[in-house]
């Protein structure tokens, strides 16, 4: 059965409730003039904070900026958008500079040193205005763990040129954080293969 307006009128009470919502949105956009470089957080327990932002960066490298990727945790394997982004040549840098989940390393000062020297490398790209967006993925966690302070990556997020957008990614973004950030979501775990199905992580999907 068609769920379309059938009475007298339908077609045209539709028109005009579109044409007050089109008035609506253009008062809206008129209103909203202002530009600035973000800063996003992506967090939750739910999958995909990784993928967003990548999409984010696909979307950067098509408009033309330049995008700087530095993951902190990761790096003991090789990721799918490494391989893809290297077709994106000088357009993109990507640095891998943790040494994997620390249940892996199990050493814990060493974890430290090397997120702390990722984070050197991630603000030599956030001061660079040549660089529109930089993704620093997984450094919530690292916040999480306390391998980093977070007033030392508030200080550093206040430094960042004013068109330049900053992305963190990971779950348990912590609250000074959310705070100062401009767009933050929250990834909800509603349901997962590897838990509810024993299915492992796969290429393409996870990596």
């Amino acid at each position: 059965m068609s769920t379309f307006p059938t009475e007298a009128g339908g077609d045209e009470q539709y028109r005009a409730r579109m044409q007050r919502r089109k008035a609506v949105q253009e008062e809206r956009l008129a209103e909203r003039t202002r530009e600035k470089g973000l800063i996003i957080v992506n967090t939750g327990d739910g999958k995909g904070k990784t993928t967003a932002a990548l999409g984010v960066v696909l979307r950067s490298l098509g408009t033309g900026y330049r995008v700087a990727i530095v993951q902190f945790i990761k790096g003991a394997w090789d990721p799918g958008e490494k391989r893809a982004l290297e077709h994106w040549g000088k357009q993109v840098a990507f640095h891998a500079l943790g040494e994997g989940f620390t249940w892996e390393t199990q050493d814990r000062q060493r974890d430290i040193e090397k997120t702390q020297a990722a984070w050197q490398v991630a603000m030599d790209y956030i001061l660079n205005p040549d660089y529109q967006v930089v993704l620093l993925d997984e450094v919530n966690i690292a916040l999480k763990l306390g391998y980093l302070e977070l007033e030392t990556v508030l200080a550093g997020l206040s430094q960042k040129p004013e068109m330049t957008h900053v992305i963190l990614t990971g779950r348990g973004a912590p609250e000074g954080l959310i705070e100062q950030a401009d767009l933050v979501t929250e990834m909800k775990l509603i349901k997962h293969p590897f838990r509810s199905q024993g299915i492992k992580a796969q290429p393409g999907i996870e990596f």
